[in-house]
């Protein structure tokens, strides 16, 4: 049975989506300040987290950092303050969606349910593709490697490595990553593609500095290509 943090410090919304998650079949765990849960995350490696911004000692923003230091698991952001979208879809956090106050415990159920069913860990050896000689995507688990060494990626980054190894040489405009990036189809600012794929290009040449994997093509998009 899958499980579900919820971080949030109004109780009483908190007791309201732990009754519908667990009516959905999963686990809840509550927490009502920021500054326990990546400790708990360690502890108990929950399978989704719903992370509130608003949060004593310590808020949702440095919590998700802290976590995409060491994990990659799905985080849905809460938030009441609309103002904050760009930040949350943006690359400097690595959350895999957000939701905005006031909301339906429906839709946070269904929004969950969706992340789950398309990160749940399979056997790895089943589907896991081999890009290359040099570089290897493990699909089930949201892991790359290269050169023998683990990519720190978040899932969306991950997401966009393999869209863009596709058919060999292949140039995918932004339009087209973003439907990989988000299943739900939100509209986004090419400026938050473009950011996810220089963050990409960055780990990669942390591996390899010598090599331009994704290589930008003016005016269209990007295209993966390997080194010569």
């Amino acid at each position: 049975m899958s499980t579900i943090f919820i971080v949030e410090d109004e109780l009483k919304l908190a007791l309201v989506l732990e009754k519908y998650i667990q009516a959905a079949g999963y686990d809840a765990l509550i927490f009502d300040r920021g500054d326990v849960v990546v400790d708990a995350v360690r502890e108990h490696s929950p399978d989704l987290i719903l992370l509130d911004i608003m949060l004593p000692n310590k808020d949702g923003i440095e919590v998700c950092k802290e976590l995409r230091a060491f994990s990659d698991v799905p985080i849905i952001m809460v938030t009441a303050k609309v103002e904050e979208i760009d930040r949350l879809i943006g690359l400097e956090l690595g959350a895999d969606d957000y939701i905005c106050k006031p909301f339906s415990p429906r839709e946070v159920v269904a929004r969950v349910k969706a992340i789950l069913k398309r990160t749940t860990r399979i056997e790895p050896e089943k589907h896991s593709a081999a890009l290359s000689s040099a570089l290897i995507l493990d699909h089930a688990n949201f892991q790359a490697a290269l050169n023998g060494t683990e990519l720190d990626l978040t899932p969306i980054e991950f997401k966009i490595l393999a869209a863009l190894f596709g058919p060999p040489s292949a140039v995918l405009n932004r339009n087209a990553l973003m439907e990989h990036m988000y299943s739900d189809h939100r509209a986004v600012s090419d400026r938050t593609v473009d950011s996810h794929v220089a963050n990409l290009r960055k780990k990669l040449k942390l591996v390899n500095p010598d090599a331009e994997y994704i290589q930008p093509v003016y005016g269209v998009g990007y295209r993966y290509s390997e080194p010569s």
